[in-house]
Order: structure tokens, then sequence, then C-alpha cells
């Protein structure tokens, strides 16, 4: 382990000063989509990168990238705001000890674990007017609104009957969420098999999840003092309220948006829900992504539900958890472009471990940077903010590689187990990251209150905040680009695993011989 974390500097040279030589791979065949088949295109495949070579029928129109971006308003407003002002709502403003709090944050997501593979491996079976996937984002888009909105419109309660009513509504809001977010994510890789179209196409996808963390981010901590600056039950509300409409836009936007979303492959799912986990645990890519993933969404998981007490209690200005979200996903909107163009160039595994060092180096310089003042610190978050930013693209981009690298290889559409897998382990490990915070505050002696006042904490509960939202997320960020060193899939895998693919169908189309052929001959 520890001489994998020595090599990560020797793999960012080698992957600095890769050089790509091209040589040129005709693809035959079709593209299947909704209105049938259409005939085959070219592809130049490189040793470093793969690419079309020419307009394809497999390209994604551009309203249905808009309308699969739609979606990320979702994703991003429901991974943003519960992670960063449910935990401070409990502890702040309801009156739940610390410890509970990250209880009722964890376990409605530990739930996920159950309900996400369920709804992946129903999704896979779904037949209908509207295809697989979308009947899924429509039920999601009539469900999660509501639950989201109520979980903050509750009765007037403190204590435990407050985390009480909490935790069952956040339940009911986290397996909303799964009826969107797992077909979602299965998605891309049904759209195209292409693998840096795969890459262009989750760019409009990330570009929406920049704009709904920033204003989910800096809108929702906004509507939450709009009667008192320290935040009020009151505002919290409808902050509840005006967020669940952001919700129900998104998604119904996505919902009709992917009506002509092309879909190149459509084989047979699994029989069994269990031999799909089964199939998908013995997966070496997806294990090895779905690791690195997990390091880092606890990383961010930590981060996310830190920031106001690093606002409040550490720069004594609560209203700075706006401007420290304004830090982190600006640079979203901004490097896109840059992440997309690293992934080319030094390939995804040289542009994750990029990220992973942006990341946990700005987190680690927030460190001295919170005894100098705000400002300083805010410089430092706009790093951890470009890192985020590739972090976000390389994991959703090598995930939908890793679904089309099964799909090549065994034949089976098996894409919304590994997305309802992933994303299970996705928002579990976020709200680790917070109950662990919470319990770290809870060990330091941090004071819960109901008020709208910032109440005085004991220096160590302080110190608890400021290593726990920068020391804790750099040290798993590292891990995880430990992880990232060993991932297995490329462009060159995928090549060959093209090539698996056309040689099985090959054989499936090569004609019988005809019986006696061989034997009348003989006689002849």
């Amino acid at each position: 382990m520890s001489a994998g974390i020595i090599d990560i500097g020797q793999t960012f040279r080698q992957y600095a000063n890769f050089r790509i030589f091209q040589r040129p791979f005709r693809m035959s065949g079709g593209t299947r989509t909704d209105q049938g088949v259409s005939g085959g295109t070219p592809v130049l495949f490189n040793m470093g990168m793969i690419a079309p070579a020419s307009t394809s029928a497999a390209t994604v129109p551009r309203s249905v990238r808009l309308g699969y971006g739609l979606g990320s308003l979702c994703t991003g407003t429901f991974s943003t705001v519960p992670g960063l002002l449910l935990l401070y709502y409990m502890t702040d403003v309801l009156a739940v000890p610390a410890w509970i709090a990250g209880l009722v944050v964890f376990l409605p997501k530990a739930w996920d674990l159950i309900i996400n593979p369920y709804v992946g491996q129903r999704s896979d079976r779904t037949v209908s007017r509207f295809g697989a996937r979308r009947p899924w984002l429509l039920l999601g888009a009539l469900t999660l609104p509501v639950t989201f909105a109520l979980t903050f419109v509750g009765p007037p309660l403190t204590g435990m009957p407050a985390a009480l009513y909490v935790g069952v509504m956040f339940l009911l809001t986290a397996t909303a969420y799964a009826f969107f977010e797992v077909p979602y994510k299965a998605m891309p890789a049904e759209m195209t098999e292409d693998y840096h179209e795969r890459s262009s196409l989750l760019q409009w996808r990330m570009v929406f999840l920049g704009v709904a963390i920033l204003v989910s981010g800096a809108l929702a901590p906004t509507i939450t003092r709009v009667e008192d600056p320290g935040g009020s039950a009151g505002g919290y509300r409808l902050m509840g309220v005006i967020v669940g409409l952001l919700l129900l836009a998104g998604m119904l936007g996505c919902f009709f948006g992917t009506a002509r979303a092309p879909v190149v492959y459509r084989t047979e799912a699994e029989p069994s829900l269990r031999r799909q986990i089964a199939v998908a645990r013995g997966s070496r890519p997806f294990l090895t992504l779905l690791g690195l993933s997990c390091a880092q969404m606890f990383a961010v998981g930590v981060m996310l539900a830190g920031a106001p007490y690093l606002a409040a209690y550490v720069l004594g200005d609560p209203e700075a958890t706006t401007t420290l979200f304004l830090c982190l996903v600006g640079p979203v909107l901004l490097t896109m472009p840059l992440w997309v163009w690293l992934s080319k160039r030094l390939e995804k595994r040289g542009a994750m471990l990029w990220s992973c060092a942006l990341f946990g180096g700005g987190a680690l310089g927030m460190i001295p940077a919170s005894h100098f003042g705000s400002l300083q610190v805010h410089l430092w978050v706009v790093v951890v903010g470009v890192g985020y930013a590739g972090l976000q693209l390389m994991q959703v981009s090598m995930l939908s590689d890793v679904i089309a690298h099964d799909s090549l290889t065994t034949g089976k559409r098996r894409a919304g187990v590994f997305t309802g897998l992933w994303t299970a382990c996705e928002t579990v490990t976020m709200a680790f990251g917070a109950m662990a915070l919470s319990w770290v505050l809870g060990l330091a002696g941090f004071v819960e209150s109901s008020g709208s006042a910032v109440v005085a904490q004991p220096q160590s509960a302080v110190e608890a905040v400021r290593s726990g939202v920068t020391a804790l997320p750099a040290v798993f960020t590292a891990l995880s680009a430990v992880l990232t060193i060993v991932y297995p899939l490329n462009a060159a895998v995928l090549e060959e695993a093209h090539g698996i693919a056309e040689a099985r169908e090959k054989r499936r189309e090569r004609p019988a011989p005809e019986e006696g052929h061989g034997s009348g001959q003989a006689a002849t």
C-alpha cells in the first residue's frame, strides 16, 4: 500500500509523457435505435483514445443530451442539500444530539443497499412503450419532490420526536430517489458504444450537475435565513418546498427530453437478482472503481456536512456557507472542458489522479488557512472545487466504461444492476461521512440547540470541525488515488472487448452446415 502511494508521482509523469500512436480500426455492422437498425460507421481507435472518425448514427442527438442533462438538476440538488443542511438542521434547529442526528442521516441511506439493486433489476426487465428506464424516471418525478418537501415541512417537534419524524420522511425520500437515479445512471452506456462519446454525453450531465449544485447549494442556505440570519424552522420549511419544485422541474424535463434517446444494444436481463449481484461483485473493474469512488464520496460527505459548521464555528460567519459553495462548484462549470480534454490526453486514470491531487491538496491547504481568515479558506476551496469537478466527471465516465465492457464481453444487459449497486454504495458512503463527522463532534463535546443564534462551542468542538472538514477528506482522497492506479480499464482494453463482441456476433450469424453434406461429398 505504501509503495502504491510512493508511485503516485511516477504515475503522474508516466501519463504526462504518454504519446498516442494512432492505428485505424473499422467497425462494421449496425447501430440499434428505438426506430430500428441503421448502417455501421467507421470508428477510429487509438492506443490512448477512441474517437469517432466521422459523424456517426450512434451519436446522441443534442436534444437528448440536453434532456439527459436536465436529470442532473435532481441528482445534483439531492446530493447537495440533505448532505449540506440536514445534519446542521437537526443539531442547530431541532436540538437533536449530534450522534443521533448522524444516525438519522445514515440509516435511510443504508436502505439504498436494498432498494437500489432491486430498482436496477426491475428496470432491466421493464418493457413498455416508454422503454426500460423512462417509466422509472416518471415514478421518481411523481414521488421525490413531495417526500423531500415533507422532510422539512413537518410538525413543530424537537429532540428525539423530531429525529424520528425526519428519519421516517428521509427514508421515503431515499426510496423515491432510487426510482429515478438508478435507471438514470444506466442510460449513458445504452445510448452509445463509443468510449469518448460517453465522456462528451456525460459532460452535459456534469454541466447541469454543476448548475444544480451551484443553485441549490447557494439558494437553500440563503432561504433558511429569510426569517433569521442564523436560520429558523420556518426558513427550512420554505426551503423544502422551493427545492422540491426544483427537483420536479429537472426530473420531468429529463423524462420528456430523453424520449428520442438511442439504444445501441438491448440484451436479455439475468433471471436472478442474486446472480446479478454475484456477477457484479465478481467484476474487478467494477469493484476497483466502486472502492475508489466510495473513498471519494466519503470525503465529499464529510466536507458537505461540515461546511455549515466550518462557516459558523471556525469562520464565525454562518452566511459564509453560501460563499463556500460558490467557490466549490464554480470551478465545475469552468473546468469541465479541461477535464474532458485531460481524459483524452492522459487517459481517464491520469485525469482522475490529478483530480485527487487537487481535491486532497486543497483540503489540506485549508488547515493553516483557517487560522488566517475567511479569504484564505475560500481560495483553497476553489482548488478543492477544481479537483471535485474532475472527480465527478471521471467517476461517471469510468462507470459507463465498466458497464459497456461487461456488456461487450458477456452479451448480457446488466447496466441496471451495476448502477443500482453503485448508487447505493455512493449514497451510503456519503451519509457515512456525515455520520462520522457527527460522532467526531459528539466526542468533542458539541452542544446542540433549538434557537436561531449560534451557540458558543468548546474549543475541542471547534478543533474537531476544523480537522474533520479538512484532514479527514484528504486522507480518504489519497486512498482513492491508490485504487485509481490499479483500475484495469482503458481504451485498449475496451477495444479488445469490442473485438470479442464482434467475434461472438459472427459466430451467431454463421450458418450451420447442412446435414449430410460432408458424407455426400465423400460418397461422390
